[in-house]
């Protein structure tokens, strides 16, 4: 008998357990006027890091304000953006050391700006053109980046999370006092790799967090057509895992958990899984018209509990902001963007040549003829690919 079965209370009459048996709390920390809840614990934060995560909020804000225009404008094909759920994102990036592994579902830009990626960058992988460090392969918002450890993203659900159990496992056995920290929705929680993946991790003790943005939706779908179980959160003692659910508009509360959560996945060489509870205030993406499944009522409800506003009244409150310094980063960010834009979309695309690059050491015979027969096809429709030429 295992020590988990052994454990066990015995009872002698049949007595179901059901979603509401066992109860989770959230973490709240920071209140919507900026204040502080009495008796809360206030996680590891100093003026300058208060700053650091304040301007990637407002960079993000502006980034997202700006390339949605622009997809509207038909500058790019895609965008989505991550306004609303920035504290979820931000709060806990800035709870990793830069050497932990980020692997993203597609709402996390914010988590690689915070790393450092810049507004050049930025623009590159949107436009896809010759200095996009993915070669223009991946459609807009799939970044990725090496030097910041943060893992390409790719547009099928949930895959990142067996492999984030992976990456955790890998630098436990290097010896590495590092984790990896896996985001994803809860409608990604629907998917078979995120039970495979959390029951791998728990198994090996593989060092991660999982890390769930509950926005509320998956696309269109509320979770009430989800699940019916108790969130998200009530699955990881069912692994056997550390479990939290947290304010995601709650910089403070999202810090501090991540924080700890961090801290006893490197001690412990374990896994944890983090539920924010949080909302996404635009449309899942730019090809998404929320208004056919949710009430403006309902939006305007959730924008009462805006986390960037929160936090900055927090700062204000604390004498480290003042809406003048607010109101010129805003400006500073709007004017930096525009102008990265308009150089991004002149550059020429990447060369049809750079298909073949980065499959194998050196292309095999059989991927060099294929790129010959692309460039064949190319130039024989040339007014099919407008934006090839010169390219082959």
């Amino acid at each position: 008998m295992s020590n988990a079965t052994s454990q066990n209370e015995t009872v002698h009459r049949v007595s179901f357990l059901d979603r509401d048996s066992v109860n989770i709390p959230i973490l709240k920390i920071l209140q919507a006027d900026g204040t502080v809840y009495e008796n809360a614990v206030l996680p590891a934060i100093d003026e300058a890091l208060a700053h650091k995560i304040y301007d990637t909020c407002v960079f993000t804000r502006v980034l997202d304000e700006r390339m949605l225009g622009a997809q509207r404008q038909g500058r790019i094909s895609f965008y989505m953006t991550c306004t609303g759920e920035e504290a979820s994102i931000i709060g806990s990036a800035a709870s990793l050391d830069n050497d932990d592994v980020i692997l993203a579902q597609y709402r996390e830009h914010a988590a690689l700006r915070y790393r450092g990626f810049t507004t050049e960058q930025f623009m590159n992988q949107l436009f896809s053109n010759e200095k996009d460090l993915g070669k223009g392969r991946q459609m807009p918002i799939h970044y990725g980046s090496s030097e910041l450890n943060y893992q390409t993203i790719s547009s099928p659900l949930a895959t990142q999370i067996p492999q984030a159990t992976g990456v955790g496992y890998s630098l436990k056995m290097q010896g590495k006092r590092n984790i990896a920290i896996c985001y994803f929705g809860e409608g990604a929680a629907s998917e078979g790799d995120f039970h495979a993946g959390l029951n791998m991790a728990a198994v090996l003790k593989s060092p991660t967090i999982f890390f769930c943005r509950n926005n509320g939706y998956a696309i269109s779908t509320p979770t009430s057509e989800q699940f019916m179980g108790n969130g998200i959160a009530s699955r990881g003692p069912g692994y056997g895992m550390h479990t939290i659910r947290v304010d995601g508009n709650d910089m403070l509360a999202v810090l501090a958990a991540t924080q700890q959560a961090r801290a006893y996945a490197v001690e412990n060489n374990a896994p944890v899984l983090i539920e924010a509870m949080t909302y996404r205030l635009g449309a899942h993406s730019s090809s998404d018209d929320p208004s056919g499944y949710r009430s403006k009522d309902e939006e305007a409800k959730w924008q009462q509990h805006d986390p960037v506003k929160r936090f900055k009244l927090w700062m204000i409150n604390k004498g480290w902001l003042t809406e003048k310094q607010d109101s010129e980063l805003f400006e500073k960010y709007r004017s930096e963007v525009l102008a990265e834009v308009k150089v991004a979309e002149k550059l020429p695309m990447s060369s049809v040549d750079t298909l073949i690059e980065d499959v194998y050491d050196t292309p095999t015979p059989r991927l060099k003829q294929q790129l010959e027969m692309l460039k064949t096809h190319i130039k024989k429709y040339p007014k099919s690919y407008p934006n090839s030429e010169g390219s082959v």
